[in-house]
């Protein structure tokens, strides 16, 4: 077996780095050319400097919020998708609600890779048991699938009484969907007297997949991998198999430059840090640049011990929005962010959040040194216009909060 979809797996890290940033600018310009939604984000923006992450950490970053805001202005994409590259396509609408298109060309959402890693080959029948609803989830896998020259029954969700006698009858290699709806199907195929053993991997996404439910699948002959994917960027990461095990942390996608930042700001953090994964793709069909997930992740170090060489994430480790209520207004992580850069000797905060007896209260944790108490409590009040106590430590959990809602909601 082929241990590799292609070269570019492999290819040297500073090569792909060189190569990626070698097209940015370029391809920004032609972005926007055929996206007024994202002409509108980054104007006034020097795009022909875009070259590297530091001139890319300049750009501002787009958020679900600010997305969903022009596609209610401008339905129903907000002006970031090219009209023009969505004839015979098809169009997809996500909680949010949110609107999404579907690229160009084959694997558009880029999962073929993903499920190569996963050991998935040409000729497998997969049994695909995504939603394929209203949301892209089922396409985004379905495509990729059709992609690796995989044979896929379009199972969707529901049914599962027939979703397994049909199993039973094709017998497929492979299970795609959600991370807890296989052990429905299996339970259930137990509980009908099917034999399904013939399922002998996964590739599951939308939703955790815990430790415990990966060791119940191995117990049942299932190696079950996962893959990091949005509907509006596709597969951006995925984990991969050495020596037979499943390596640490997910494999960033080819073609996506993957940043972290910290939360509600624009700004990268440290290699390590847990902050908000924010991606650039290089679609023309719908073109995000600093598209931030609001996922929380971290940047590994090092390389896959499969011989991998994209960077590597931690995969997903919560949400980044940590949007709080306090006195009946709210407070952003943005906010705490510019106190930051208000004061030099401050290296990181966290604002805690709790009730001083029937009242909200505020404590902001501050990093740093020679931290001017006084001032930092002046800025808190003035961007925020809620005042606040100012505590120095000495150090942060590394868990990419900003805001920390402490607050007992039960007493």
């Amino acid at each position: 077996m082929t241990d590799y979809f292609d070269a570019r797996d492999t290819q040297p890290a500073d090569e792909r780095e060189n190569g990626l940033f070698k097209r940015l600018a370029t391809h920004l310009n032609e972005a926007v050319g055929v996206s007024d939604g994202l002409a509108a984000h980054l104007k006034g923006c020097d795009l022909a400097s875009i070259d590297s992450r530091v001139a890319l950490a300049q750009l501002p970053v787009l958020r679900k919020p600010e997305l969903m805001a022009a596609q209610s202005k401008y339905p129903p994409f907000g002006g970031f998708a090219n009209e023009q590259a969505l004839a015979g396509n098809r169009v997809f609408l996500s909680p949010g609600p949110i609107w999404e298109p579907q690229g160009a060309g084959v694997d558009p959402w880029m999962g073929a890779r993903a499920l190569f890693a996963a050991g998935f080959r040409k000729g497998d029948i997969v049994h695909n048991a995504l939603a394929y609803h209203m949301t892209p989830g089922g396409f985004i896998l379905d495509e990729a699938l059709r992609a690796v020259g995989c044979t896929v029954f379009p199972a969707g969700i529901g049914n599962t009484e027939m979703q397994v006698d049909a199993a039973a009858a094709l017998q497929p290699v492979a299970y795609t969907g959600t991370p807890d709806y296989l052990k429905v199907i299996l339970d259930k195929a137990d509980e009908m007297g099917k034999d399904l053993s013939c399922i002998k991997r996964a590739m599951v996404s939308g939703g955790a997949l815990f430790p415990s439910m990966r060791d119940d699948y191995a117990a049942r002959g299932v190696q079950v991998l996962q893959c990091y994917a949005t509907a509006d960027l596709g597969v951006i990461a995925y984990e991969s198999i050495h020596e037979g095990a499943v390596g640490e942390g997910m494999v960033v996608n080819e073609d996506l430059i993957v940043e972290i930042v910290r939360p509600g700001t624009n700004d990268p953090v440290e290699e390590g840090e847990v902050g908000e994964l924010v991606v650039t793709n290089f679609s023309l069909t719908y073109p995000l640049a600093r598209f931030g997930t609001g996922d929380l992740s971290a940047v590994l170090p090092g390389t896959a011990p499969c011989g991998r060489t994209n960077m590597r994430i931690k995969g997903w480790m919560g949400r980044a929005d940590q949007r709080t209520k306090v006195k009946g207004m709210f407070v952003d992580p943005k906010q705490v962010g510019e106190v930051v850069k208000r004061h030099e000797e401050v290296s990181s905060a966290r604002l805690i959040v709790e009730r001083d007896g029937d009242s909200d209260a505020m404590r902001l944790q501050v990093v740093g040194d020679g931290i001017d108490m006084d001032s930092v409590s002046a800025s808190l009040r003035e961007l925020t216009k809620l005042s606040g106590v100012v505590e120095i430590v000495e150090s942060l959990p590394n868990d990419g909060k900003v805001i920390s809602d402490e607050r007992d909601y039960d007493s």
